[in-house]
Protein backbone atom coordinates (compact mmCIF):
# COMPACT_ATOMS: atom_id res chain seq x y z
CA UNK A 1 0.00 0.00 0.00
CA UNK A 2 1.16 3.44 -1.13
CA UNK A 3 0.10 6.25 1.42
CA UNK A 4 0.69 10.05 0.97
CA UNK A 5 -0.21 11.99 4.28
CA UNK A 6 -1.05 15.84 3.17
CA UNK A 7 -1.60 18.26 6.03
CA UNK A 8 0.07 21.97 6.39
CA UNK A 9 0.30 20.80 10.34
CA UNK A 10 3.79 19.53 10.95
CA UNK A 11 2.33 17.50 14.55
CA UNK A 12 -0.06 16.06 12.34
CA UNK A 13 1.61 14.83 9.61
CA UNK A 14 4.77 13.13 12.50
CA UNK A 15 1.67 11.71 14.67
CA UNK A 16 -0.22 10.13 11.44
CA UNK A 17 3.31 9.08 10.33
CA UNK A 18 4.15 7.41 13.72
CA UNK A 19 0.50 5.54 13.54
CA UNK A 20 1.56 4.05 10.08
CA UNK A 21 4.66 3.05 11.05
CA UNK A 22 3.33 -0.38 12.22
CA UNK A 23 2.07 -1.81 9.84
CA UNK A 24 3.40 -3.92 7.64
CA UNK A 25 1.42 -3.50 4.40
CA UNK A 26 3.19 -0.17 3.87
CA UNK A 27 5.56 -0.24 0.83
CA UNK A 28 5.82 3.52 0.12
CA UNK A 29 4.75 6.22 3.04
CA UNK A 30 5.44 9.98 1.87
CA UNK A 31 3.79 13.12 3.33
CA UNK A 32 3.61 16.63 1.73
CA UNK A 33 3.03 20.01 3.43
CA UNK A 34 0.26 21.39 1.44
CA UNK A 35 -1.44 20.53 -1.45
CA UNK A 36 0.63 21.92 -3.69
CA UNK A 37 3.43 20.25 -3.02
CA UNK A 38 1.10 16.81 -2.94
CA UNK A 39 0.07 17.02 -6.44
CA UNK A 40 3.67 17.91 -7.51
CA UNK A 41 4.48 14.12 -5.43
CA UNK A 42 1.43 12.83 -7.20
CA UNK A 43 3.14 13.49 -10.63
CA UNK A 44 6.04 11.37 -10.11
CA UNK A 45 4.33 8.48 -8.11
CA UNK A 46 0.82 6.48 -7.98
CA UNK A 47 -0.26 6.63 -4.46
CA UNK A 48 -3.16 3.93 -3.27
CA UNK A 49 -4.00 6.12 -0.20
CA UNK A 50 -4.33 9.86 0.89
CA UNK A 51 -4.92 11.07 4.44
CA UNK A 52 -5.81 14.63 3.40
CA UNK A 53 -6.60 17.30 5.83
CA UNK A 54 -9.49 19.47 4.57
CA UNK A 55 -8.46 22.92 6.17
CA UNK A 56 -4.95 24.46 4.25
CA UNK A 57 -4.25 27.50 2.83
CA UNK A 58 -3.79 28.41 -0.98
CA UNK A 59 -5.61 24.45 -1.93
CA UNK A 60 -7.65 23.15 0.51
CA UNK A 61 -8.19 19.73 0.50
CA UNK A 62 -11.67 19.67 -0.93
CA UNK A 63 -9.92 21.55 -3.85
CA UNK A 64 -7.45 19.15 -4.11
CA UNK A 65 -9.99 16.32 -4.43
CA UNK A 66 -11.96 18.28 -6.75
CA UNK A 67 -8.76 18.55 -8.86
CA UNK A 68 -7.96 14.96 -9.22
CA UNK A 69 -11.33 14.05 -9.99
CA UNK A 70 -11.02 16.17 -12.80
CA UNK A 71 -8.05 15.15 -13.79
CA UNK A 72 -7.01 11.82 -16.15
CA UNK A 73 -4.91 10.51 -13.10
CA UNK A 74 -5.69 7.44 -11.11
CA UNK A 75 -7.48 8.63 -8.06
CA UNK A 76 -6.50 7.29 -4.99
CA UNK A 77 -8.85 5.89 -1.76
CA UNK A 78 -9.28 9.38 0.30
CA UNK A 79 -9.41 9.40 3.97
CA UNK A 80 -10.00 13.13 4.68
CA UNK A 81 -8.70 14.35 7.89
CA UNK A 82 -10.67 16.46 9.79
CA UNK A 83 -10.82 18.28 13.45
CA UNK A 84 -14.57 19.48 12.82
CA UNK A 85 -16.85 18.22 15.51
CA UNK A 86 -17.72 14.41 15.36
CA UNK A 87 -21.97 15.31 14.39
CA UNK A 88 -20.61 17.40 11.70
CA UNK A 89 -19.18 14.28 10.16
CA UNK A 90 -21.24 11.49 11.31
CA UNK A 91 -23.51 11.26 8.00
CA UNK A 92 -20.46 10.28 6.54
CA UNK A 93 -19.57 7.31 9.10
CA UNK A 94 -21.32 4.89 6.56
CA UNK A 95 -17.03 4.86 5.07
CA UNK A 96 -19.19 6.20 1.77
CA UNK A 97 -16.33 8.60 2.53
CA UNK A 98 -13.84 7.65 5.29
CA UNK A 99 -12.58 10.26 7.51
CA UNK A 100 -10.22 10.65 10.82
CA UNK A 101 -11.16 13.45 13.45
CA UNK A 102 -8.58 15.06 15.24
CA UNK A 103 -7.12 14.11 17.67
CA UNK A 104 -7.65 10.99 16.33
CA UNK A 105 -6.48 6.92 17.53
CA UNK A 106 -4.20 4.94 15.75
CA UNK A 107 -6.74 2.26 15.93
CA UNK A 108 -9.56 4.51 14.20
CA UNK A 109 -6.53 5.38 11.25
CA UNK A 110 -6.27 1.80 10.77
CA UNK A 111 -9.66 1.10 10.62
CA UNK A 112 -10.26 3.65 7.86
CA UNK A 113 -7.04 2.55 6.30
CA UNK A 114 -8.31 -1.15 5.91
CA UNK A 115 -11.48 -0.50 4.67
CA UNK A 116 -9.77 2.34 2.23
CA UNK A 117 -7.65 -0.15 0.72
CA UNK A 118 -10.45 -2.62 -0.16
CA UNK A 119 -12.23 -0.09 -2.80
CA UNK A 120 -11.16 -0.18 -6.38
CA UNK A 121 -10.07 2.30 -8.51
CA UNK A 122 -13.88 2.47 -10.13
CA UNK A 123 -15.42 2.52 -6.42
CA UNK A 124 -12.86 5.33 -5.62
CA UNK A 125 -13.52 8.23 -8.47
CA UNK A 126 -18.08 7.09 -7.84
CA UNK A 127 -17.77 7.54 -4.06
CA UNK A 128 -15.09 10.70 -4.72
CA UNK A 129 -18.26 12.11 -7.30
CA UNK A 130 -21.12 11.18 -5.22
CA UNK A 131 -20.04 12.93 -2.13
CA UNK A 132 -17.96 15.97 -2.84
CA UNK A 133 -21.12 18.31 -3.32
CA UNK A 134 -22.25 17.00 0.03
CA UNK A 135 -19.10 17.59 2.03
CA UNK A 136 -18.44 21.39 0.28
CA UNK A 137 -21.51 21.91 1.82
CA UNK A 138 -20.76 20.53 5.21
CA UNK A 139 -17.36 21.86 5.25
CA UNK A 140 -18.23 25.68 3.30
CA UNK A 141 -16.16 28.18 5.50
CA UNK A 142 -18.86 30.48 7.49
CA UNK A 143 -18.64 34.49 6.71
CA UNK A 144 -16.54 36.43 8.59
CA UNK A 145 -19.58 38.98 9.67
CA UNK A 146 -21.97 38.73 11.93
CA UNK A 147 -25.25 40.81 12.30
CA UNK A 148 -25.89 41.85 15.48
CA UNK A 149 -29.01 44.42 17.06
CA UNK A 150 -28.05 47.09 18.93
CA UNK A 151 -29.44 50.31 20.54
CA UNK A 152 -31.49 49.96 17.47
CA UNK A 153 -29.26 49.42 14.75
CA UNK A 154 -28.30 46.51 12.60
CA UNK A 155 -23.95 46.21 12.96
CA UNK A 156 -21.55 43.69 11.13
CA UNK A 157 -18.98 42.65 13.27
CA UNK A 158 -16.21 39.52 12.68
CA UNK A 159 -16.82 37.01 15.68
CA UNK A 160 -12.99 36.26 15.69
CA UNK A 161 -12.42 39.74 17.60
CA UNK A 162 -15.40 38.78 20.50
CA UNK A 163 -13.38 37.37 23.21
CA UNK A 164 -16.26 36.83 25.34
CA UNK A 165 -19.75 36.76 25.96
CA UNK A 166 -21.75 36.10 29.16
CA UNK A 167 -25.18 36.12 30.37
CA UNK A 168 -26.93 39.04 31.63
CA UNK A 169 -30.62 37.87 32.61
CA UNK A 170 -32.61 38.11 29.33
CA UNK A 171 -29.65 39.56 27.52
CA UNK A 172 -26.03 38.68 26.64
CA UNK A 173 -22.74 40.58 26.67
CA UNK A 174 -20.54 40.59 23.55
CA UNK A 175 -16.74 41.49 25.13
CA UNK A 176 -14.68 42.71 22.36
CA UNK A 177 -11.14 44.92 23.09
CA UNK A 178 -12.54 47.56 22.20
CA UNK A 179 -16.27 47.67 23.77
CA UNK A 180 -18.81 45.65 24.24
CA UNK A 181 -22.48 44.92 23.07
CA UNK A 182 -25.52 44.25 24.90
CA UNK A 183 -28.31 42.17 23.09
CA UNK A 184 -31.68 40.81 23.69
CA UNK A 185 -30.93 37.03 23.30
CA UNK A 186 -30.93 33.58 25.53
CA UNK A 187 -27.02 32.71 25.69
CA UNK A 188 -27.96 29.16 24.62
CA UNK A 189 -29.03 30.34 21.09
CA UNK A 190 -26.21 32.63 20.73
CA UNK A 191 -23.71 29.06 21.66
CA UNK A 192 -25.33 27.43 19.53
CA UNK A 193 -25.09 30.12 16.40
CA UNK A 194 -21.43 30.70 17.35
CA UNK A 195 -20.04 27.28 17.68
CA UNK A 196 -19.08 27.55 14.22
CA UNK A 197 -16.98 30.43 15.14
CA UNK A 198 -15.03 28.58 17.42
CA UNK A 199 -16.72 29.39 20.44
CA UNK A 200 -17.41 27.24 23.57
CA UNK A 201 -19.77 26.98 26.69
CA UNK A 202 -17.15 26.90 29.27
CA UNK A 203 -20.12 27.76 32.06
CA UNK A 204 -23.98 28.00 32.24
CA UNK A 205 -23.73 31.82 31.66
CA UNK A 206 -20.15 32.39 29.74
CA UNK A 207 -19.07 31.61 26.36
CA UNK A 208 -15.51 32.17 25.23
CA UNK A 209 -13.87 32.16 21.72
CA UNK A 210 -10.83 29.58 21.77
CA UNK A 211 -8.34 31.45 19.84
CA UNK A 212 -8.19 34.17 22.45
CA UNK A 213 -7.57 30.66 25.05
CA UNK A 214 -3.40 30.77 26.44
CA UNK A 215 -2.98 28.55 29.06
CA UNK A 216 -5.43 26.03 31.08
CA UNK A 217 -4.66 26.10 35.16
CA UNK A 218 -6.63 22.65 36.74
CA UNK A 219 -8.16 23.41 39.78
CA UNK A 220 -8.53 20.22 42.80
CA UNK A 221 -12.10 20.50 42.67
CA UNK A 222 -12.12 19.09 39.18
CA UNK A 223 -12.67 22.66 37.78
CA UNK A 224 -10.43 24.65 35.68
CA UNK A 225 -9.35 28.03 35.01
CA UNK A 226 -8.50 29.47 30.92
CA UNK A 227 -6.43 32.71 30.72
CA UNK A 228 -7.22 34.72 27.47
CA UNK A 229 -5.38 37.20 26.11
CA UNK A 230 -6.76 39.96 27.84
CA UNK A 231 -5.48 39.11 31.00
CA UNK A 232 -9.17 37.58 31.96
CA UNK A 233 -8.89 34.68 34.13
CA UNK A 234 -12.19 32.31 33.82
CA UNK A 235 -13.39 29.11 35.66
CA UNK A 236 -14.79 26.31 33.24
CA UNK A 237 -17.11 24.29 35.72
CA UNK A 238 -17.26 20.66 35.83
CA UNK A 239 -20.33 20.14 33.86
CA UNK A 240 -18.44 21.68 30.76
CA UNK A 241 -14.78 20.93 30.99
CA UNK A 242 -14.88 18.20 28.03
CA UNK A 243 -15.43 21.67 25.52
CA UNK A 244 -12.30 22.11 26.32
CA UNK A 245 -10.74 19.33 23.79
CA UNK A 246 -12.31 21.71 20.97
CA UNK A 247 -9.09 24.33 21.81
CA UNK A 248 -6.67 22.63 20.47
CA UNK A 249 -6.74 20.09 17.28
CA UNK A 250 -3.77 17.99 18.95
CA UNK A 251 -2.83 17.12 22.15
CA UNK A 252 0.81 16.39 22.25
CA UNK A 253 1.92 15.01 25.85
CA UNK A 254 -1.02 15.24 27.85
CA UNK A 255 -5.12 13.94 28.73
CA UNK A 256 -7.38 16.14 26.26
CA UNK A 257 -9.96 16.21 29.57
CA UNK A 258 -11.03 12.43 28.97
Amino acid sequence: MRVLIVDDEPLARTALQRALCGRDDIEMLHSAKDAVQALDLMQKENYDVLLLDIGMPELSGMDLANRLNRENHPIPAIIFVTAHDQHAVAAFDNHAVDYVLKPFSIDRINAALDVAFRRTENDRTALLLRTLPHLETLFARPSRKIAIKAKGRILFIDPAEVAVIRAEGNYVLLEKRSGSYLLRESISIVAEKLKPHGFIRIHRSVLVNTSFVEEIHPWPTGEYVLKIKDGQELTVTRMYKNNLKSIAQLWVGTDPFS
